[in-house]
């Protein structure tokens, strides 16, 4: 997938040419609105500043900040070893570098979404209620499409949309703010010629505050919902079984709940539309996504094998885009004639405690939370918040004393 790779190092080159022009033309008609005439040239400055400012912070810690955005924490082995463990699966069949760091957000609402610079600086995120509603072969699916993220270098062009795009947005937001509470009052020049020019410079200015955030958006929506067609294909090539994939998106879209952490910004790295809920769908141009009916209905329709070839030919037979508009697949790829076949489902997969997983599941957010926990000598056990502050307490059950191990 070399030609992939290369495609999406240009579009990331690409993506932050565009995006710091669209910053750049913002400050100047800010500047001119603010700072009267040559107000430009400070308006320019500011906003090249901003624009490389966050460029460094994009390719050096876009994914810290992401992922403290996302209130994701960090889990190990330990913690969860299902999860490790699939990820660890999905690395060797992709033939990543080193395993990525693994987090989880301890939010109900299903979803996940990979980040991060190369495949060796890379983590995949998924949420507490990604884990309480799938299976293991679904799990795997959603995991698989986020290795293929990384796999693909889509990972940099995400990190670079997601913060210049969001500061865009902030420099927008802050000038419309400031035009409200001051009453639109701003510095003008003498005469009215000047008085004209300075208010037709402030519609201008205004327009572009509300069009750029947008104008951004959209150039991010064009490039992305094709990148989320190329996961889906290469899950579906790393874990040989389209329907858990397909079964995923499905439990992820029945859901009422909407991602409390996520934003406008950080919208388009997850495997599903965060901001989406049941029954109030975004619509086509304005979603991060591609419709996951589709997606799904592509998975289904995966016949004779699971190579790129087969995945290509599902996606023209559903969207009947052939051609070059109907063409996902680099030409690298699809000479790929590989015959993999489609595996079993695992027989265990439908048949977990769901029960047991969600007790299993909220310990865990608990002790990502810092509760603490002991157990009774009845065999209750006993979550502590953090906040607690005595140094032993009675067991509800038994009425017994139990001292509190001091947190090392």
């Amino acid at each position: 997938m070399w030609e992939l790779i290369q495609l999406n190092k240009r579009k990331s080159l690409f993506l932050f040419f565009i995006m710091g022009i669209t910053l750049l033309v913002l400050g100047y008609f800010i500047g001119e609105v603010w700072l009267g005439r040559d107000g430009w040239l400070a308006g320019l400055t500011i906003a090249f500043v901003i624009w490389i400012i966050m460029s460094l912070l994009s390719y050096f810690s876009g994914d810290s900040i992401i992922l403290a955005l996302s209130k994701a924490k960090k889990v190990d082995r330990s913690n969860y070893p299902q999860l490790y463990n699939v990820v660890e699966e999905m690395k060797i069949a992709s033939n990543l570098p080193k395993v990525p760091e693994i987090y989880i957000i301890p939010d109900p609402a299903p979803n996940a979404f990979a980040t991060g610079r190369t495949p060796e600086k890379s983590a995949v995120v998924v949420t507490a209620g990604l884990l309480a509603k799938l299976n293991r072969d679904e799990l795997q699916g959603v995991i698989a499409h986020e290795i293929s993220h990384i796999m693909n270098r889509d990972i940099l062009f995400m990190t670079f949309s997601g913060v210049l795009l969001g500061s865009i947005v902030f420099l927008s937001h802050i000038f419309l703010r400031s035009l409200w509470f001051s009453g639109g009052n701003r510095r003008r020049n003498s005469g009215k010629s000047g008085g004209q020019l300075q208010l037709i410079l402030m519609l201008v200015a205004i327009l572009m505050a509300v069009l750029a955030p947008i104008m951004a958006r959209l150039l991010y929506l064009a490039i992305s919902r094709k990148r989320e067609y190329l996961a889906d294909a290469s899950s579906v090539r790393l874990t040989r079984y389209p329907e858990g994939l397909a079964s995923a998106l499905e439990k992820i879209a029945d859901n009422d709940l909407r991602l409390k952490s996520a934003n406008q910004a950080t919208a388009g790295l997850y495997i599903a539309n965060p901001l989406n809920k049941k029954g109030k769908k975004l619509s086509n141009l304005s979603s991060t996504h591609p419709p996951i009916s589709e997606r799904v209905r592509i998975l289904r329709n995966i016949a004779g094998g699971v190579n790129y070839l087969q995945y290509q030919k599902a996606y023209s037979l559903i969207t009947g885009k052939h051609g070059i508009e109907g063409k996902i697949i680099p030409d690298s790829a699809l000479k790929d004639h590989q015959a993999i076949r489609i595996k079993k489902t695992t027989s265990e997969s439908g048949k977990e405690d769901y029960r047991q997983k969600k007790h299993t599941l909220d310990d865990l957010i608990r002790s990502l939370n810092d509760f603490s926990f002991v157990t009774c000598p009845c065999g209750l056990k006993i979550k502590i918040p953090p906040n607690f502050k005595g140094s032993r307490l009675v067991c509800p059950r038994c009425e017994r004393y139990i001292e509190i191990p001091v947190k090392k």
